[in-house]
């Protein structure tokens, strides 16, 4: 395992700017305002070949542990349980505070190491707040500017000596098990959870892991960033352990209810998480049932071409459960056409009903989403097609369709060979992707068919 680095700090002293040097792409969010970052994120992190886990954190601030800044304290203390070391940032233009004094305390007590980082050192005007540093007790500081990049090599220096035998040895063995396991299964589930706020997505994560990982609480919109956390489930079926990669995203609101400049970057990194997802849970909140944003959180993943599926949370206390769920059964089925039959399953985020069902349906959506039909089949299914519904003669012209072939999976795209295609009514179309879908066992998953002509403009039919 490669070693694991904390970056903790109180608010707005850089630390998720520090987060996306480290792993070298804009993943966590950063803005003026304080307190941004409200979940531990992790990302792989590489100093001048020296690899790492990095861990960016909520801001350390001085409130009730009831609050919502203390609940996201709770969850950077927590953080630092088994970390190999610990980044402690402060912000040398705005010198050493009382907070920083408290934040160090805390950190001299624990059993980590901690290399203290003074951030924002552009100008003459940090160079009083570097100096302020050594009173902290945590030795010499490294003297950085995250924004710019300046001073990354003295990390590096400061880090090796405590990292580095760890990061070689886990280097190793990553390329050991990848020269012994050519034939390795597919990697761990990518299972994204969507939803509109407050539908109980961190809730869910957490019941599912056993423990508070994700902040959450009665307001809404705790979550900014997309958070992902790799997971070990036991298949109950099989006993089977199963890596999954699960990743909590914030809530989508109507576009016209999203105004402030913090949030259209949270829905830009919902929407990035759903195409790095395989699968997407579509999470609906029981008492509320089926809205028309939930039409098009799912419209834009089937857009994006990834395999959906839809849990209705809270079902432990919802009303007339057995008319709820039939309900949502047939709107689904009518405002989502193109995938009818989806996977609909009742689950409840609070006692654990229905998880485990979620992600076996989860899996097996993936391995159909990821399926490639033998040629054989698919001519037998083609020939079929047509002679149970031949293409239209519109003016008495034929439309002929000659040969089919997959192109791709991740989802399936098929590629139709033909003449005069572009008279193909699109009702046609819809026949030919429906029956892609029931008779070579695609069920909801999207399917992409592509009609293609012969280029030669001369070419006889």
């Amino acid at each position: 395992m490669k070693p694991h680095v904390i970056i903790i700090g109180r608010p707005n002293v850089g630390k998720s700017t520090l987060f996306n040097r480290l792993v070298g792409k804009k993943l966590a969010l950063v803005d003026d305002q304080p307190g941004v970052t409200r979940d531990r994120r992790m990302g792989d992190a590489e100093l001048a070949g020296m690899e790492f886990t990095v861990v960016d954190t909520a801001g350390w601030e001085d409130e009730d542990a009831a609050t919502l800044p203390g609940r996201m304290r709770a969850q950077t203390e927590v953080s630092l349980a088994g970390a190999d070391a610990a980044l402690f940032v402060i912000d040398s233009r705005a010198g050493v505070t009382p907070l920083d004094e408290e934040i160090s305390r805390w950190l001299r007590g624990q059993n980590v190491p901690v290399v203290l980082v003074a951030n924002k050192v552009e100008g003459r005007a940090s160079e009083a707040g570097v100096i302020e540093c050594y009173a902290l007790g945590l030795g010499e500081p490294v003297a950085i500017s995250a924004e710019h990049g300046e001073g990354v090599a003295d990390l590096f220096s400061a880090l090796w000596p405590i990292i580095g035998a760890k990061s070689e040895a886990a280097e190793e063995a990553a390329e050991i098990a990848a020269s012994e396991d050519e034939d390795a299964p597919p990697g761990p589930l990518k299972l994204a959870i969507v939803g509109r706020p407050n539908a109980g997505k961190s809730t869910l994560i957490n019941r599912l892991l056993g423990e508070d990982r994700l902040l959450t609480g009665p307001e809404a919109g705790i979550t900014r960033d997309s958070i992902a956390v790799d997971w070990l489930w036991r298949d109950p079926r099989t006993g089977e352990e199963r890596e999954i990669r699960l990743i909590d995203t914030a809530g989508l609101r109507k576009k016209r209810n999203v105004t402030e400049k913090l949030e259209k970057l949270s829905v830009a990194d919902a929407r990035r998480a759903i195409d790095f997802a395989e699968v997407v849970v579509l999470l609906l909140d029981a008492t509320l049932g089926l809205e028309h944003q939930d039409l098009k959180i799912a419209n834009l993943v089937l857009e994006e071409g990834r395999a959906l599926m839809v849990a209705v949370n809270k079902w432990d206390i919802a009303a007339d459960p057995s008319a709820l769920f039939n309900g949502i059964r047939g709107a689904l089925d009518e405002g989502l056409a193109q995938v009818r039959g989806l996977p609909l399953l009742a689950v409840s985020a609070k006692t654990g009903k229905g998880l485990d069902q979620m992600l076996s349906a989860a899996f097996e959506l993936r391995d159909n989403w990821s399926k490639r039909v033998p040629t054989a089949a698919l001519n037998r299914w083609f020939e079929d097609a047509l002679t149970a519904n031949p293409p239209p003669a519109p003016g008495g012209r034929r439309i002929k369709l000659r040969y089919i072939t997959q192109a791709g999976t991740r989802p399936p795209r098929f590629v139709i060979f033909g003449t005069r295609l572009d008279m193909l009514p699109k009702s046609y179309e819809r026949y030919l992707v429906n029956s892609i879908r029931e008779k070579l066992g695609f069920d909801a998953v999207p399917v992409r068919v592509t009609l293609k002509s012969p280029k030669n403009p001369f070419a006889k039919d």
